[in-house]
């Protein structure tokens, strides 16, 4: 068949874009080759491809969805944010150079050239590309620059549906407004709206969706509930949602709120199992049953502010009563030393760290280390001893070189005398079932519950439910016809 695409564009950030790509992927994977593919993407999970290229976990989402091994031809280029306006830039999956938004604007012929040869690629393999635009489609202040939107839009020529969400009020004019502020030659092309994260009575919605069409002379393709997903968050803006979740678990898990967070989704595997409670620098750590320090873009400046704050104190205190875990740079965090040849923090310097594990990690070169790795437990402990033999799978994203003397996965991660400290730089520790099950059961016997392993969904499981909402809710048969299938 003739290649297709279709191009998902948002009235804002957040509108639930890369979900419904999800769903539209995973709903015509049915019949046809599908692959995702989003221009430019600024977020800091991350994911690392089969062979060590990194990219947006939006889009290794919506591969797995699409029943297609991602690659870095799906999203070209991934902006790190690391501070003060200036983000490393990862070009087809390799980090390429750490240039503020001025510098990274003035390259934006050399993108255009990379996104395109990325598209012809994936066209070569796939039948139909399923492209995500970025936050607000209508941002007239970027139009020349814009490659992710505008830019794709006009290099593909594609159909476009646009989404809105319902849930932050003013959809309709939302909607309306990003159609009238399109350029003409982008506007033609928008074939349809969906709107998204509906709570109400779609009665009291209908008369507004038939004025929406009347004035813009365009379909509303249909009203999508407001639901739980079962993937993995795109972003940073999904942890203010996690904020107004009241959880009422058996355990409490803290997550350091780090100022320059990153692969929060480590601990998502984790929500239904305990009380995930994101803690600022600046909160009360309170009485947690588990402490977690995540990954981050500056593990220097990040530990810094833990100290400054007096979250690491706080931190160290729980030392020998709760687990503490830290992944990626949240483990360079828990050793006593971090040196620095000046490629994370701009000067040379040693740091001293939090003093919990007996390692010490040097930042000598402007390279990391991107692989997806199988190890072999190697512990002792509460916690890890029940498990001890057993193989965990996960991804390494980090700059840095870590010497430990008491691996404990593999050749990986390091443990304290009392098992109960515990670093690792494997991100998706969690998605291992025997991890989750070996620390929440450790847990729940420590206060005196009885642990039953959940029954959780399998990502495939996830990906059908997630399809098969978007499916019951939008005018397919319209879709199909926007596509040209």
């Amino acid at each position: 068949m003739e290649k297709k695409s279709v191009l998902i564009l948002g009235t804002a950030s957040h509108v639930g874009k890369s979900s419904v790509v999800t769903a539209i992927c995973r709903i015509l994977s049915r019949k046809y080759r599908v692959a995702p593919f989003k221009a430019q993407n600024m977020s800091l999970n991350s994911w690392i491809t089969k062979d060590g290229k990194e990219i947006g976990i939006a889009q290794a989402i919506q591969a797995k969805a699409a029943g297609t091994e991602p690659t870095a031809d799906m999203n070209p280029v991934l902006l790190k944010p690391k501070g003060d306006c200036v983000s490393q830039i990862i070009l087809l999956g390799e980090p390429y150079a750490d240039k503020s938004a001025g510098q990274y604007y003035d390259s934006i012929a050399e993108m255009n050239e990379v996104l395109e040869g990325a598209l012809e690629r994936l066209c070569k393999e796939h039948d139909i590309i399923v492209m995500e635009g970025a936050g607000g489609a209508a941002e007239i202040n970027l139009y020349e620059r814009d490659i992710v939107n505008i830019g794709t839009a006009r290099l593909t020529q594609a159909p476009i549906i646009l989404v809105g969400d319902i849930e932050r009020g003013g959809v309709f004019a939302s909607l309306y407004g990003t159609v009238a502020l399109l350029p003409e030659d982008v506007r033609k092309n928008v074939k349809g709206f969906i709107i998204n994260k509906f709570r109400g009575d779609l009665e009291i919605l209908k008369p507004g969706l038939k004025q929406l069409e009347e004035k813009t002379d365009i379909p509303v393709l249909g009203v999508i509930p407001y639901f739980k997903l079962n993937i993995p968050s795109e972003d940073s803006v999904s942890l203010e949602d996690k904020e107004s979740v009241k959880d009422e678990k058996d355990i409490e898990i803290a997550v350091i709120r780090l100022p320059r967070i990153s692969n929060f989704t480590d601990f998502e595997p984790l929500e239904k199992l305990a009380k995930i409670r994101y803690v600022d620098l600046d909160e009360d750590l309170g009485n947690p049953d588990a402490i977690m320090i995540p990954g981050t873009k500056n593990t220097v400046n990040d530990l810094l502010d833990l100290k400054a704050s007096g979250m690491a104190g706080k931190i160290q205190a729980f030392k020998g009563k709760v687990p503490i875990f830290g992944i990626c740079g949240g483990y360079q965090m828990l050793g006593r030393t971090i040196y620095d040849s000046g490629v994370e923090n701009g000067v040379e310097a040693e740091f001293e760290g939090l003093g919990l594990l007996d390692i010490r990690t040097k930042f000598g070169e402007y390279t990391k280390r991107t692989v997806q790795v199988t190890k072999k437990v190697n512990a002792y402990g509460p916690i890890l001893a029940p498990i001890d033999g057993e193989e965990v799978e996960g991804y390494e994203i980090h700059m840095g070189i870590t010497d430990s003397y008491r691996n404990i996965f593999g050749n990986d991660g390091a443990i304290d005398e009392a098992g109960l400290v515990i670093g690792t730089y494997l991100h998706g520790l969690f998605d291992n079932k025997n991890i989750r099950d070996a620390l929440v059961r450790y847990l729940y016997e420590k206060k005196g519950l009885t642990y039953r392993p959940e029954n959780t969904m399998t990502e495939n499981d996830a990906y059908e439910e997630l399809a098969n909402v978007v499916e019951q809710n939008l005018n397919m048969e319209k879709v199909y016809e926007i596509i040209g299938i």
